[in-house]
């Protein structure tokens, strides 16, 4: 049994779109469309398919490439970066690895998994819960947790 090219650009293209709807992010849903509308072509206007093929695989990448990109903006939207500003760290709660001491970076906090040193006003010893009044370059003041 012969497979028509038509066919086989088909069946490719629709694994390939398999492919991505089992992992996104691949990147294989523009030339598996691309595939599919070109292998349509070919069965149903052979002649056309024959002589415009290069102008409709750019065409259809083209259009497939845009409708890919927008879908996937939608479904998974650009996160702002994070930085260590007064943004983020303020009012975050957290507790003392090492005791923070006034005038000192050298005490350790714990914020969300993740450890900074820290001043205070006050000595604020290990194992106390703390509150992150501002952040000052890569360090940040904090206060005991009442």
């Amino acid at each position: 049994m012969e497979l028509d090219l038509g066919w086989l650009m088909v069946i490719i293209g629709l694994g390939l779109l398999i492919v991505e709807a089992a992992q996104p992010g691949f990147f294989v849903a523009v030339p598996g469309t691309t595939l599919i509308v070109l292998g349509v072509v070919t069965l149903l206007i052979p002649e056309v398919a024959q002589d415009y093929a290069p102008a409709i695989i750019v065409i259809t990448a083209l259009v497939s490439s845009i409708i890919t990109i927008t879908f996937y903006r939608k479904i998974a939207p650009g996160q702002k970066p994070q930085t260590t500003s007064m943004d983020i760290l303020g009012g975050k709660k957290g507790v003392v690895i090492k005791t923070v001491h006034p005038g000192s970076i050298s005490g350790k906090i714990e914020i969300e998994n993740r450890v900074w040193s820290a001043t205070s006003d006050s000595v604020i010893e290990e194992g106390k819960k703390v509150i992150v009044v501002s952040s000052e370059g890569v360090h940040v003041r904090v206060k005991e947790e009442m």
